[in-house]
């Protein structure tokens, strides 16, 4: 590793005044606020929040709905990763369900409660096959859908993953041995993943529990602590401490669930080798597992498959006339497509230049001798505890009266911080995989260390590059927690034109821009998988 150069430092010092000024600060001016009164500094906001029963049933309905969903969600992405790497099912339909399960991933959350209103509703497709209403859409019911969907994708991935470096031989050595077949599953499946289901859990219950899109759909009467926020900040009236105290109390439950899943990962087993063996046929098995798994994929795609039906028809679900006439009329209205192209502009900035901060970070994190480079780890820490209703409602505190306010400066370096931790982490542990000597060497050979990164770290990473622009952009393209406080008329995005049209109850304008982001984040998933690819062969 070379010495410590004046380039590292003037890459390093912009980044930790970068967090410095909109991580640390906006929480620091977030948790002061909520203890200010008229009568000075003092746990009066506090008092009343936590004698106010209306709050105190949200964060409670919140608690437990998103305990449910976590405890659902990891169950069926259990079931779906095991159908794919412990059994025999046709080998196409283990291909149809890792794709078809990450579908959610690409749209904002704000739609999936649209589309169950028009697949479960009165009039809804999956209502009018049955003949009548399966359930209350409104409440803990529809709540408990999309969260288990939204949730679905991330869970799966995590497992999934898990499975990849299970060693599948002790479970031939485990029947060879004798073992039943439920203590078998026990000791060479669930015990080796037991880490990575705990993080499965706690990661779908931090997501619930974070989420605006879904309850501001489906939500009804049943309040949750995301909208309450809401309400309390753009209502009538907005109450700025109160919004304060109420943020604050929501990094309790995300700041627990971080720190216990920094512990059961501890727990996860590591394999020193492990061998990629074809599982053995068992018949009820592979049908069992593979009709859960099929079941799954339909009914998560029965729900959205109305999101591509409705805008083609004059008026569902009374006219079925195939039209395009909502497309026409979308695409004429400039303040439509005016707000497509503010989320195209917001997520490509915020995918480039948060994948140059978060590839800059890991770079002088691991492949520098830097003092206090172990900040970054904190960093990443930190924003992979608050949530994007928190970070946004700090950002509003902070930079009300600045001229960052209603910017699109703001939304993407919001965007930016909020999405750090994961392209921070892809990075770091390519760039730990290296050649530690390839700095030195070419130091040797006289190569300054920034020409070195330009010319062999970056190639050599560009796999991991392209997956941290995808998932920046992604996420950027579908978030609404994150940036609802801060857009105006000048600034909006998809998904927040999406809230405002749900007031005017224009759902083919909904299903239309939601097919916009869908088929952009598509495209973008498709060119960057892709481009990986060539980037492998290289």
């Amino acid at each position: 590793m070379p010495e410590v150069k004046p380039a590292m430092r003037i890459i390093y010092i912009p980044i930790l005044l970068l967090f410095a000024a909109f991580l640390i600060l906006p929480l620091g001016i977030l948790f002061i606020r909520s203890f200010e009164t008229a009568e000075g500094i003092n746990l009066s906001n506090y008092l009343t929040v936590l004698s106010d029963e209306e709050l105190l049933k949200a964060f409670g309905n919140s608690l437990k709905i998103s305990g449910l969903t976590a405890a659902v969600t990891t169950t069926i992405a259990f079931c779906l990763a095991y159908s794919i790497h412990c059994t025999r099912i046709y080998g196409p339909i283990k291909s149809i369900i890792k794709t078809g399960i990450l579908i959610p991933m690409l749209l904002p959350t704000i739609t999936f409660g649209f589309a169950i209103i028009y697949s479960f509703g009165n009039q809804g497709v999956i209502t009018r096959i049955f003949g009548r209403n399966l359930f209350d859409i409104y409440g803990f019911t529809g709540l408990l859908i999309g969260y288990v969907i939204y949730t679905l994708p991330s869970a799966f991935l995590l497992i999934h993953n898990s499975f990849k470096y299970s060693d599948k031989k002790f479970i031939i050595v485990s029947k060879l041995m004798g073992d039943g077949t439920m203590r078998s599953f026990m000791n060479t499946i669930i015990r080796p993943l037991a880490g990575t289901l705990g993080g499965a859990f706690i990661l779908s219950f931090i997501l619930s529990f974070t989420d605006f899109g879904i309850p501001a759909s489906v939500g009804g009467t049943y309040s949750v602590v995301a909208t309450q926020l809401y309400q309390v900040m753009l209502g009538s009236i907005p109450d700025f401490h109160t919004g304060a105290v109420i943020a604050i109390l929501m990094l309790i439950p995300a700041v627990f669930s971080v720190f216990l899943l920094n512990y059961l990962d501890k727990r996860n087993f590591h394999y020193e080798k492990f061998s990629d063996i074809e599982m053995t046929r068992h018949k009820g098995r592979d049908i069992c597992f593979g009709a859960v798994s099929l079941l799954v994929l339909i009914g998560m795609v029965s729900i959205f498959a109305v999101m591509f039906i409705a805008p083609f028809l004059t008026s569902f679900p009374y006219d079925l006339t195939f039209t395009f006439t909502h497309f026409i009329d979308t695409f004429q209205a400039s303040d439509l497509t005016a707000v497509y192209q503010n989320s195209l502009f917001v997520a490509l900035m915020t995918a480039v230049l948060g994948t140059f901060i978060a590839f800059s970070s890991a770079v002088l994190n691991v492949r520098t001798p830097l003092r206090g480079k172990s900040s970054i780890d904190a960093i990443s820490m930190l924003t992979n505890t608050v949530p994007g209703m928190v970070l946004g409602l700090s950002y509003l505190l902070l930079f009300n009266g600045s001229s960052l306010k209603g910017t699109f400066a703001i939304i993407i370096v919001c965007n930016m911080v909020h999405f750090f931790t994961t392209p921070y982490l892809m990075a770091k542990n390519a760039l730990a995989k290296m050649n530690p000597s390839w700095e030195t060497t070419a130091e040797l050979l006289g190569d300054s260390w920034i020409r070195t990164i330009q010319r062999v770290i970056l190639p050599n990473s560009a796999s991991t590059v392209i997956e941290m622009f995808s998932y920046y952009f992604i996420n950027s393209m579908v978030t609404i927690s994150g940036i609802i406080f801060l857009v105006t008329a000048q600034t909006t995005l998809v998904a927040s034109k999406i809230k405002e049209l749900q007031h005017f109850a224009k759902f083919n304008e909904i299903f239309i821009l939601s097919l916009l982001i869908f088929f952009t984040n598509l495209v973008v998933k498709l060119l960057c998988d892709h481009y990986q690819k060539r980037s492998f062969k290289h």
